[in-house]
């Protein structure tokens, strides 16, 4: 991303600068933008190092990125895929700039071959005329000196949940070796602490979202470095809620022996004489202490610590928390029109959801600046095509250690050396990063020096790297398929982390593949063809709705197909939200928007019955006979409700699922003496894994809603975790402070519902008293799972596009393309995806 970013004729990228006041409206701002000076001249540097390597303070000076666990000299490169990857001076800490000499040591300026020291640099502000702004500013994380309780910076052995992040890089301060500040030895125990710095009334009272993954990420890390090492994670609740999340805390507890204890949140750490840590814990309500040789505390995410003041610059306000106020049905709307948020600025989140909501925030600032498209824009220019029709194949191979993801299974050298005794390889050699900004230099350089005509990288997965490589050598000159890529990390050290030398000759023989089809490569030519400037929204729920009225608003024309004779999904069937919002009121703004909006044409009692055609010229045929030219799809078929089979669900009328009973409520057809909601109905089972993501906040809506309605009423929430992360958090403490009673149960052992003289019996084992408790509401509401609709497969044939094992949509990629599918031109929104809130 980062690369691509740089390299791309249309993005300007203003790194080390930092804006300072915004003026005007919306498709006319001014922006003033400070540039700060690096005292390096950014044309002439080439990062070779030298400065930062003779600098009189080098590894003297406090690693920022490295959480502090390494040092650095007063010139400095923030990280080696840095991007630009340019040197900048630290005014505050260079010896030259504070005193005017560099003491008895040379100055870097007489090091550096480029001539690219410049002290006489200054501070430029510039202005910048744009339409819109999007506001990406990102996060801070909690600093756990504010609960002293974890002896944090007073126990060495107490470190952050970053700092562990950066030990377990291959480009860390320890390699990606475990070890233990206080003496460098590798741990053989460690354990995690939840919700430092988050669900805490003394210091940030929201859930931030990401910390349970994250931690169960790490433990897992840590255990393919040292799989003897034990690791445990004291938690609260496993909030790991996103999707396929929850499959990777059963295969963390499984396949790699983390244990997650919770229901707990850990008072108070010693530290013994030989640096250990004693850590108390209850379990089945006693007391226990253990003894671990580290301790990772997992910190939350805050805004940035400048956040409001950077919010008043660009008038724009913050909600209760310090981050950017949105709403609940505009998620992405600032309070100033023309500029829109993304990221974790916007609320605590994971990369899944920061990707989507860029997409989404770019698409909005899209529609402000829609009448200027294409006015400024620059066309890439290449090199000339170097022929290489009548040459022998000289083939270039690079093998990339992917940090650790590659190398801390397959034997890199070997294969590298391996590399170079293959037919038609003239040069091989290893890369730390080839994906970085200053390996694609290097492989550019590459091919020029050894006049190589093909390229092979042996490194990750071509489905997120190869487009990169390719715009690479054809960088260079080179025709870009004549690049060939073999994948060792997903199929040889990802699947063969245990056998090291298997993973090593298996990368071996990919790489043998890859050279031998290389070398019969011929150059390929790219054809133009002219493209439908329309799109096809198959769905007219929300997200269907949404998206269609966004491409209107950017002037493209819309076909959307409604197989129901309605529009609206599910939305028509949601009477509140839990901040108080009326879903009734945005369901009819939506219908209305796209009943009076010329751009678009509305087919509802429809659906797709053929497809054919690619990116640009498809061609689809509805069931009601119409034929459609469209350039694109946008699938937002959504999901449903599962009806479950459990819990007596139809053998009384007041079981019911949350829908029912939030339709009854509505209609004022029910007035409960006692209420019990039993979570995770259908979900993180054997048959279903996931988790719903919604279930546990509408459970507490639902409670809310009661306890409000019927204030006499008690009501019951039998939950395995409790999932309401982000703001959502402040509606389970006030659930609670107005009587709502929570109990905690295992898979083990289910809650148990018998029907007896026409009444509820509720039997259940609650895990925090350690005794069974036998309820008898007069209403049972199963909190019923989010399912794939089953006409998904059908509708996946047609597209050529994939499923999850969930029977849930399959994303390109997870993280780094959320919402694309692999086949090009069809794109994936809303519950279509797996489950989501408005």
């Amino acid at each position: 991303k980062m690369v691509n970013a740089a390299r791309h004729p249309n993005i300007e990228l203003l790194t080390y600068s930092e804006l300072m006041e915004v003026d005007g409206e919306a498709g006319n701002f001014t922006a003033k933008v400070n540039k700060k000076a690096r005292f390096v001249d950014f044309d002439k540097c080439i990062a070779c190092g030298l400065c930062a390597e003779k600098c009189r303070l080098h590894d003297r000076i406090i690693d920022e990125y490295n959480e502090g666990l390494s040092k650095r000299s007063a010139i400095y490169v923030q990280f080696p895929q840095a991007v630009p990857l340019k040197y900048t001076i630290d005014p505050d800490k260079c010896i030259f700039q504070r005193t005017g000499k560099c003491g008895d040591s040379p100055p870097c300026s007489d090091v550096c071959p480029a001539d690219a020291i410049d002290h006489t640099q200054k501070d430029e502000t510039i202005e910048l005329k744009v339409g819109s702004i999007i506001v990406s500013t990102g996060m801070k994380a909690f600093d756990p000196h504010e609960s002293p309780e974890y002896g944090y910076a007073l126990f060495k052995n107490v470190i952050t949940s970053l700092e562990f992040e950066r030990m377990l890089n291959a480009s860390g301060p320890t390699g990606g070796h475990v070890q233990r500040i206080s003496d460098e030895k590798t741990p053989e125990k460690i354990a995690f602490i939840q919700c430092v710095g988050s669900r805490d009334h003394r210091t940030n009272e929201y859930c931030s979202g990401v910390c349970c993954t994250y931690a169960v990420k790490e433990a897992m890390i840590a255990r393919e470095h040292t799989p003897d090492l034990q690791a445990d994670i004291f938690a609260m609740d496993i909030r790991t809620f996103g999707r396929g999340f929850e499959d990777f805390r059963i295969r963390a507890e499984n396949d790699y022996g983390v244990r997650v204890i919770r229901n707990n949140r850990v008072p108070s750490l010693e530290e013994t004489d030989k640096g250990n840590i004693l850590l108390k814990y209850i379990d089945g309500g006693n007391i226990k202490v253990e003894e671990y040789d580290m301790v990772i505390l997992s910190v939350g995410l805050r805004p940035q610590a400048d956040a409001e003041f950077f919010a008043e610059k660009l008038g724009i306000r913050t909600n209760e928390y310090g981050f950017c106020e949105t709403t609940a049905f505009d998620p992405l709307s600032t309070s100033r029109p023309g500029i829109f948020v993304s990221g974790v600025f916007q609320s605590p989140k994971d990369i899944p959801e920061s990707v989507a909501q860029a997409s989404g925030a770019a698409a909005k600032a899209g529609s402000v600046i829609a009448d200027a498209r294409n006015t400024l824009i620059e066309e890439k220019v290449y090199p000339e095509e170097i022929d290489v029709t009548d040459q022998e194949p000289r083939i270039g191979v690079i093998i990339c250690h992917c940090g650790t993801n590659i190398a801390g299974v397959v034997d890199v050298k070997a294969v590298t050396e391996y590399a170079k005794t293959l037919p038609n390889v003239v040069y091989a050699t290893d890369s730390l990063y080839s994906c970085s900004q200053d390996a694609q230099e290097t492989i550019k350089d590459l091919i020029k020096k050894h006049k190589l005509n093909r390229v092979v990288i042996s490194s990750c997965s071509p489905r997120t790297h190869e487009p990169l490589f390719q715009d690479t050598i054809r960088e260079a000159g080179l025709n870009p398929y004549l690049f060939e890529m073999a994948n060792i990390r997903d199929h040889c050290s990802w699947v063969h982390m245990h056998e090291p030398e298997k993973a090593t000759q298996k990368s071996k023989s990919l790489t043998h593949m890859a050279v031998a089809k290389s070398a019969l490569l011929k150059p390929l030519s790219k054809s133009s063809v002219e493209t439908k400037i329309s799109s096809l929204v198959l769905g007219g729920g929300l997200a269907g709705m949404t998206a269609a009225l966004e491409l209107s608003k950017q002037g493209f024309k819309v076909d959307l197909v409604e197989r129901s004779d309605s529009l609206g999904g599910h939305l028509k069937d949601i009477k509140d939200t839990i901040t108080g919002d009326d879903p009734q009121v945005l369901l009819n703004d939506l219908v209305s928007g796209l009943e009076n909006d010329d751009n678009i044409t509305i087919h509802k009692n429809t659906e797709l019955s053929h497809l054919e055609g690619y990116l640009g010229n498809f061609i689809s045929t509805l069931t009601d006979g119409t034929s459609i030219e469209h350039g694109t799809i946008i699938v937002a078929t959504g999901g449903i409700e599962y009806k479950p089979n459990e819990y007596s669900y139809g053998q009384h009328p007041n079981i019911m699922t949350q829908m029912e009973f939030e339709l009854q409520m509505h209609e004022g057809k029910i007035q409960p003496k006692s209420v019990a909601i039993i979570h995770c109905v259908g979900a993180r089972t054997e048959e279903n894994t996931e988790c719903s993501r919604i279930c546990c906040t509408t459970s507490i809506k639902t409670s809310l809603n009661v306890q409000k309605r019927f204030p006499q009423a008690s009501v019951f929430n039998l939950y395995k975790d409790i999932r309401t992360y982000g703001f959502k958090e402040k509606y389970y403490q006030e659930a609670g402070e107005k009587g709502a009673i929570f109990i905690q149960y295992d898979d083990d052992l289910k809650p148990e519902v018998n029907i007896i003289d026409n009444a509820i019996q509720l039997k259940v084992m609650d895990n925090i008293l350690g005794r069974e408790l036998l309820l008898n509401p007069d209403y049972l509401i199963l909190s019923s799972a989010v399912v794939a609709d089953p006409s998904n497969s059908e509708l996946a044939k047609m597209l050529k596009v994939p499923l999850g094992k969930d029977g849930f949509f399959f994303e390109a990629h997870v993280k780094l393309r959320p919402l694309d599918f692999a086949t090009d031109g069809i794109f994936l929104c809303g519950m279509a995806q797996g489950p989501k809130f408005i």
